[in-house]
Parts: structure tokens; C-alpha cells; sequence
């Protein structure tokens, strides 16, 4: 794949997933901006060891004045957008447990930044990619959304809205030829991984494997095959996709 003169967005970007995502688009030649609440420091310098142009742009994914000046800040440096991955996303720093104990402030800032957060993203680029008639944005879901997690209901009712979210907005962005696809990864060898679970985060693994076909962990870079390929010109007809990225947990 060759991403050369392509400008890709990738949000959360300050470690883990996002991280990966933004190292490989520089391999393959893309300029890459990140943004996060955290620092994202590191992801640039790893963006610059590539060869390529990097750029930060700190965001709050919830506020469509910051994601609007996000992309018009990439639009200044580089001209246009031709990626959105929307990876940002509340998972780590969540409580799990039953549904009817779940704090309801909790509930509202999940909703806020993994629905909201990724509709706000939309909104900002789609001025760049519907005047070059073209794009490709690509939602980070999650197994979560068709499998069910329990524990989790508000991490898996936001995960269920994106999936929603990106077949419903391939049906209405297909006509600027702006594809929308989604990746629903299992549970991913990660520090968040580690936070949510903290000292049973083996025996989660442990169980995770049992319901996979292929029975090895998931790692940040087993994702990254996906999102490249729905990013890229080899997609240029699949929209409203959904790639589960899960070992064979669920088989669509």
C-alpha cells in the first residue's frame, strides 16, 4: 500500500492503538496529525523518524469548535484530508461493572466522547473531503458491540453506536465518493487493556483465547492490516463495512 501525498487524521494518538496506527501510515509514506488529551510528543517524533511531516493538534473530540479548528489546522499545513481514523474513545479509565451500578455521569461521558466524539470528528473534515470528492474514514468499533460485554453496558451500547453511525453515514457521504468503514478489534494487548482489568488482565486474556479460533493474544499491530486497508485506494468500493478483527470470535 502506498500512501504517498496522502494526509491521514488519526485521533487518540498518544499511545497504544492510535499510536501504531499513525507509526504505519508514516511507513507507508502518509504526513499524519494526532491528536489527544495527552501529550502526543512521542507519537510525532516516531511520525518524523519515518521520514514523514507530523502534526499535533491537541483536541477535544466533544466540542465541535475544537475539531473544527483540528482539521482547519491540518488543512493549513497540508492542503486537505484524505483519512479520518476515529480512534479516540473512553475504555481504560472506566469503571465495569453491572449495569444497574453504573454511575450515570460515567454513562453520559462515555456517550459523549466515543458517539459524540467521532459524529464531531466527521463534521470537521467533511468539508475538505467533499470538495476534493473523495475520503475514507474509518471508526474504531469494537467485538464488544456484536458479542456483548458484560459489565460494560455503556462501553458496549457506544461501541453498538458506531457501528450504526458508520452505515448510516455511508448511505449519506457515498454520493461525494467519501467511504465510511469500521474495525471491531477483540480485546488488544494494551496498557488500557491493563487499566481496565488491572491484576485479572492474564485471566481475561486467558479466557478471551478460549472463544477465539486462533488462539494467540491480539497485539497493536494485528489491528493495523485492517484500518490501512479500508483507508487505502484497495477499498476504493467497500463502505459501510464493519471488519471484525477478533481471532474467529464472531463470524458475520
Amino acid at each position: 500500500m502506498d500512501f504517498s501525498e496522502k494526509v491521514v487524521i488519526v485521533t487518540g494518538a498518544a499511545r497504544g492503538l492510535g499510536q501504531e496506527y499513525a507509526r504505519q501510515f508514516a511507513k507507508l509514506g502518509a504526513n499524519v496529525a494526532v491528536n489527544d488529551l495527552r501529550d502526543c510528543a512521542e507519537t510525532l517524533s516516531i511520525i518524523e523518524a519515518e521520514g514523514q511531516q507530523g502534526l499535533i493538534a491537541t483536541t477535544d473530540v466533544t466540542s465541535a469548535d475544537s475539531t473544527r479548528k483540528m482539521a482547519e489546522a491540518v488543512i493549513r499545513k497540508f492542503g486537505r484530508i484524505d483519512v479520518l481514523v476515529n480512534n479516540a474513545g473512553l475504555y481504560g479509565s472506566l469503571t465495569f461493572q453491572p449495569f444497574d451500578r453504573l454511575d450515570e455521569d460515567e454513562w453520559d461521558r462515555t456517550m459523549n466522547v466515543n458517539v459524540k466524539g467521532l459524529w464531531q470528528c466527521c463534521k470537521a473534515v467533511l468539508p475538505a473531503m467533499k470538495e476534493q470528492q473523495s475520503g475514507s474514514i474509518v471508526n474504531i468499533s469494537s467485538l464488544a458491540a456484536t458479542y456483548g460485554m458484560p459489565n460494560g453496558l455503556h462501553y458496549t451500547a457506544s461501541k453498538a453506536a458506531v457501528l450504526g453511525l458508520t452505515r448510516g453515514l455511508a448511505r449519506e457521504l457515498g454520493r461525494y465518493s467519501i467511504r465510511v468503514n469500521a474495525v471491531a478489534p477483540n480485546v488488544v494487548d494494551t496498557d488500557a487493556t491493563s487499566e481496565v482489568f488491572g491484576d485479572k488482565r492474564d485471566k481475561v486474556i486467558e479466557v478471551t483465547l478460549l472463544q477465539q479460533a486462533i488462539r494467540k493474544p491480539l497485539q497493536a499491530e494485528d489491528i493495523v492490516g485492517a484500518v490501512l486497508y479500508l483507508a487505502s485506494d484497495h477499498s476504493k468500493m467497500t463502505t459501510g463495512q464493519t471488519i471484525m478483527v477478533d481471532g474467529g470470535t464472531v463470524m458475520l
